[in-house]
């Protein structure tokens, strides 16, 4: 694995806005040819974990949907060689149903902390009755605080999906150091069934999806292309939208609808100047490139918040100086630089591929 396959990989798509003496300086720094490709050894990198939720279907249309659904999850799981834990549909006849109790377990049970991303995806029906927004389950129903509560000890990233209606709320209650919330609807008063939940699925591991070219999906590409898929399946039936989708993962709590990104990159600026979210959902892969997977974990860990501090202090450049802007980026490039070069430090010697 070279160093200048992943820089090269990620000045193309995430790293553009650098001034290319800077990125070309960056690549010599990296000191490796692609050509190099392959030499690292196995590395055993931190599982993630999948908790899919299927929810109460409240009739066998809704219910055949969002078995279909789950189940691209869950294919999506195993392929990515991540934990699956599934809810909602294996339950026996004569069993009372507690598909409530067993998601509260499953989050109880995980790991609090550590590199390994926990995926949260529910699925079905929600509602909102002005105070509380709630995901509907075979039996009790799960509400936004509770489900908080449960994550509150988690210090690991985590993305949680709201596929549902009325899902909105979900995200002031659940936004978060280090989290990505998507919700298939930007208010609590969108009730109408979602579709999002459909296209979200499909999308995740989609080659289609990935609109970086840089041979993997992320949540935030998953999340762009199902919004728009959305967005046409109403535009073609003629019917006016009941659902848009939010996305938040500054933890802000507020959201961005998929309308106001260009590509992978937010164009629009909020009114308070906060910081626009897309930039961590960006970094959350569930199946990963085969460069990525051969990155060690704690590595990858370090150069995500590496890049994540470039792109912030590229947001604060107008509050500086052109010198301090620049011996600022130099010093975070020349850490991702050595950082390459750290986790090539074990490769081998067999001939790798371009």
């Amino acid at each position: 694995m070279a160093a200048r396959g992943f820089i090269s990989s990620r000045v193309a798509s995430g790293w553009s806005f650098l001034p290319v003496g800077i990125a070309a300086f960056l690549l010599e720094v990296g000191g490796l040819d692609a050509a190099d490709a392959g030499n690292a050894p196995e590395q055993d990198t931190a599982k993630a974990t999948v908790i899919v939720v299927t929810g109460a279907g409240g009739g066998e249309e809704f219910e055949e949907a969002f078995r279909e659904w789950s189940a691209h999850w869950s294919e999506t799981a195993k392929r990515a060689g991540a934990k699956l834990v599934s809810i909602g549909q294996d339950e026996e006849a004569d069993k009372p149903v507690a598909d409530k109790e067993a998601l509260r377990a499953a989050l109880e049970s995980e790991p609090k902390r550590g590199s390994g991303e926990l995926w949260l995806v529910l699925l079905g029906h929600g509602t909102f009755d002005r105070r509380t927004a709630k995901f509907n389950l075979r039996g009790d129903d799960v509400a936004a605080g509770e489900l908080a509560k449960w994550l509150t000890p988690v210090r690991r990233p985590t993305a949680v999906v709201v596929a549902a209606s009325s899902s909105s709320p979900f995200i002031d209650r659940l936004a978060g150091t280090d989290r990505v919330i998507v919700t298939a609807t930007k208010s609590g008063d969108e009730i109408n069934f979602a579709r999002f939940g459909k296209y979200i699925s499909e999308a995740i591991a989609g080659v289609e999806a990935d609109l970086d070219k840089d041979g993997q999906t992320s949540l935030l590409e998953a999340y762009l292309t199902a919004s728009r898929q959305v967005e046409t399946w109403y535009k073609e039936e003629g019917r006016l939208a009941t659902e848009h989708a939010l996305i938040d993962d500054n933890g802000d709590g507020k959201g961005t609808p998929a309308s106001w990104f260009r590509g992978i990159r937010a164009v629009k600026k909020a009114k308070d100047g906060t910081s626009l979210d897309g930039h961590r959902a960006h970094q959350f892969h569930l199946v990963r490139s085969e460069r990525e997977q051969r990155m060690p974990a704690e590595v990858r860990d370090r150069r995500d918040r590496l890049e994540l501090e470039v792109i912030r202090h590229r947001e604060a450049k107008a509050k500086m100086s052109e010198d301090e802007y620049y011996a600022r980026l130099e010093e975070l490039l020349l850490k991702l630089a050595r950082l390459y070069r750290e986790a090539e430090g074990g490769a081998g010697s067999s001939a790798g591929q371009p």
